[in-house]
């Protein structure tokens, strides 16, 4: 007799450790139900669906695999594991997504930076329909050869900034050929449960045009760092823009809103 599922959405889902600029690793508490809301949040851009092909392509200690690994399972999709010497030869994982029909793609923009040499000497089409990237500040001007290959609009490219702390991702941006021309990394709009702030170090708004450390709030927030409680109140803090008991990341990253 199988046993009754007794988990509610705030128990926990998983545990990732990351070690950032200091070296020491700390595990970041992330819940079901922060795991559910990335996707239902983001359904109106992706609409993923059973038709989708996915790869499973990171380790499971780097959160982009809770995206691939869970955006394929909750949609009734396909997805194909990627060995680990494949992922390490752009040649043969170049082969691995036209054989299996890839049509969602997760990459580092490193590792694409190497596949897509591949691809774009290659004349084998590729099914795919969405190119992902994360992980990394991506340099748009890189793409240029991509984009001269196979234009802006099939597959689509899109940057999502993202940290473990906020579960995976925080912005969508589509990426078009009229983008190689940026000097920066544009990060787009945060998903729609979530809220963002440029702040000082007093934690004001920063003015249009000006740098400040970006903060995250709402749905996506993890619980905190495990059996860390000094730095959960450090990079967990009181939302001052709220009376309801909210928290903001404190993500560490400068940014700035720009005018256009």
């Amino acid at each position: 007799e199988n046993p009754l599922n007794q988990n509610t959405p705030d128990n926990l889902a998983y545990v990732i450790y990351t070690s950032g600029s200091t070296g020491k690793p700390k595990g970041t508490l992330l819940t079901h139900h922060n795991l559910m809301r990335l996707f239902a949040a983001t359904d109106d851009w992706f609409a993923f669906n059973e038709k989708d092909v996915w790869t499973l392509f990171h380790s499971f200690a780097f959160d982009f695999s809770v995206w691939e690994i869970f955006g394929a399972l909750l949609h009734g999709g396909r997805l194909v594991i990627v060995a680990r010497e494949v992922t390490r030869s752009p040649e043969d994982f170049h082969a691995l997504l036209v054989e299996q029909q890839v049509t969602v793609l997760n990459q580092t923009p490193s590792a694409f930076k190497q596949l897509m040499r591949v691809a774009c000497d290659s004349s084998l089409p590729m099914p795919l329909q969405k190119v992902i990237f994360g992980g990394e500040a991506l340099d748009v001007a890189s793409l240029t050869p991509w984009f001269e290959r196979f234009g802006d609009q099939t597959p689509q490219l899109i940057n999502m900034y993202g940290i473990t702390e906020t579960t995976v991702h925080v912005t969508y941006r589509p990426i078009t050929l009229a983008d190689t021309h940026n000097p920066v990394s544009p990060i787009g709009e945060a998903i729609p449960d979530l809220s963002w702030y440029v702040l000082d170090a007093d934690f004001n708004p920063v003015a249009q045009g000006c740098s400040g450390e970006l903060h995250i709030g709402h749905a996506g927030l993890a619980r905190g760092y495990h059996n860390r409680a000094a730095l959960t109140a450090e990079r967990f803090v009181p939302d001052p823009f709220s009376s309801d008991g909210s928290r903001l990341y404190r993500t560490g990253d400068l940014a700035r809103y720009r005018s256009a």
